[in-house]
């Protein structure tokens, strides 16, 4: 595994590098590594789309400005792509290759690439067809952090040690891993999920997701927050129908990554 020294050495060979920002702890992290090794002939790349939200917008933003690294906004076509609409298992694959394919070709464009992403050791613990997707683009596209050894722990610390404020972000994921498999992706949906967790937030400190199962939301938070989650049911429930939701429910089981996936290991064991 590679220390931060070595890390920094790893990109420096790059010597110039665009770094999908998204404004969580993996890309932020990076963003910062890669200002540090490069300098001026590191960029941050941030795709937007229906699937990314106002907050990761912003947060992206905020990490750019506090790293230093110039920032650009790419208008991403994910939603176009008719498979990557039609949700299923594949979803992150085509919406992964769709993402870095665009992001790859502007930063050949201006003199940037390769395009460096954060997966992480982690990331191999799930089920993540996006990663496949990403290997499949190298040497466009490369996964630093893969390549160092280096997992969340080491990520989390190494963004304490350079003084990031993200060090301790809970985890996020684009707005499509909320929307259940098989129901079609829009960006009225995405908006919904949007609009649904932004309204539970005050009541959930840390991980929260609202997952998207037609007319049907159900809330997923750590199990600290579930008593003030009850408490205010009444007050969630009005906010949700209100997004578009005829029925609110509350996941017992709590925030899992990956809970989206359970369905596809039910139909494996079927």
């Amino acid at each position: 595994m590679d220390t931060a020294e070595e890390f920094l050495l790893r990109l420096k060979g790059y010597r110039r590098l665009a770094v999908a920002l998204s404004g969580g702890v993996d890309s932020a992290t990076l963003a910062k590594a890669a200002a540090l090794a490069l300098g001026d002939h590191a960029v941050a790349v941030t795709a937007v789309s229906p699937f990314t939200s106002v907050e990761e917008r912003r947060a992206a933003r905020e990490v750019a400005q506090n790293t230093g690294l110039r920032q650009v906004e790419i208008e991403t076509r994910e939603m176009e792509d008719p498979r990557v609409a039609a949700n299923d298992e594949e979803r992150c694959y085509h919406c992964k290759r769709d993402r870095f394919e665009q992001l790859a070709a502007w930063a050949e464009e201006e003199g940037f690439a390769p395009v460096a992403e954060g997966s992480n050791q982690d990331d191999r613990s799930d089920y993540r067809p996006g990663l496949r997707a990403v290997a499949e683009l190298f040497p466009r596209v490369v996964s630093p952090f893969l390549e160092a050894g280096w997992g969340k722990a080491e990520i989390r610390w190494q963004a304490k040690t350079w003084g990031l404020s993200v060090w301790n972000k809970p985890s996020a994921a684009c707005l499509a891993s909320r929307v259940a498999y098989g129901l079609p992706l829009t960006a009225e949906r995405l908006a919904m999920v949007e609009a649904a967790e932004r309204a539970v937030r005050p009541f959930a400190a840390g991980q929260l997701r609202v997952r998207h199962h037609g007319s049907l939301a159900r809330i997923e938070a750590e199990p600290e927050a579930l008593p003030c989650l009850i408490a205010h049911r009444e007050e969630i429930a009005a906010a949700l129908r209100t997004v578009g939701f005829s029925y609110v429910t509350l996941d017992l089981a709590g925030y899992r990554t990956g809970s989206a996936n359970e369905v596809l290991a039910l139909s494996v064991r079927q």
